[in-house]
């Protein structure tokens, strides 16, 4: 009488069904990235370029009835603020998938181009926009603030790839998006803020005064708490840190 020893399959090593978690995580992060990006071009970038700011949908353009009483110059900005940011979330997305980058590197690149384009001139409108802004001047300093920074950022990433840096290119490159996003974050925060009120206010809420109040808050909201995270995605991920100015050259510490 014979036995036969079954042996059990081999099981996958921990570290394995880690890398495929970490990947899927990214996979789910990265269409809700580009699906919420999607939604608020649509939804609130649309209202400003297809009508008058006088006539736009207070529901989904709520600043138009503001900036349209600005001068002129202003109200250019804040289109072309609009239009700028609409292309870098459209685009930036695209950026991060991994497996567009290596099958169509030209896209890619080209794509990078179209990304900074809208960076910059979304950046520089802001900073038009910015002593017009609702907000006071927390709202000043907090857009204002903003726009330098993505600007800056998308200049840094510019450079890094120019000097054939990529590794920085991709770091900066995540700080700009985080940057970018604030679109997205910005309209969330408002609308949980709204929420907050409507439940502590019960049946005496003013939708207008909440709004005015959320608004107040997001200044720094919209975008502090992106670049947190984008930093900690960057030293996650092994990517050069942060330094405000880019290292002096080999050649030149020697000569020093």
């Amino acid at each position: 009488m014979t036995s036969t020893a079954t042996t059990a399959p081999p099981q996958r090593p921990p570290a394995s069904r880690t890398r495929r978690r970490r990947r899927t995580t990214r996979r789910i992060s990265w269409v809700a990235v580009l699906l919420t990006s999607l939604a608020i071009v649509a939804y609130s970038a649309v209202p400003y370029l297809t009508s008058s700011l006088a006539q736009a949908d207070p529901d989904r353009a709520p600043l138009a009835s503001a900036y349209a009483a600005t001068p002129t110059v202003v109200q250019v900005a804040l289109v072309l603020h609009v239009v700028g940011a609409a292309v870098a979330l459209l685009v930036g997305p695209f950026q991060f998938w991994a497996a567009f980058r290596r099958r169509f590197p030209r896209v890619h690149r080209w794509l990078g181009r179209t990304y900074l384009v809208g960076v910059l001139v979304g950046g520089v409108a802001s900073l038009v926009m910015a002593p017009f802004n609702t907000a006071g001047m927390v709202g000043f300093f907090g857009f204002g603030t903003l726009g330098v920074l993505w600007v800056w950022s998308g200049w840094r990433a510019y450079r890094a790839i120019r000097s054939g840096d990529v590794r920085s290119h991709q770091a900066w490159m995540i700080r700009t998006f985080a940057m970018t996003y604030a679109a997205v974050t910005l309209r969330t925060w408002t609308g949980v803020l709204i929420a907050v009120q409507a439940f502590a206010a019960g049946d005496g809420f003013d939708p207008d005064a909440a709004f005015q109040n959320a608004y107040a808050a997001v200044p720094f909201l919209a975008w502090l708490p992106n670049v947190v995270i984008a930093e900690l995605l960057v030293r996650r991920r092994g990517l050069p840190a942060l330094r405000v100015v880019d290292p002096l050259p080999a050649q030149v510490v020697e000569r020093r």
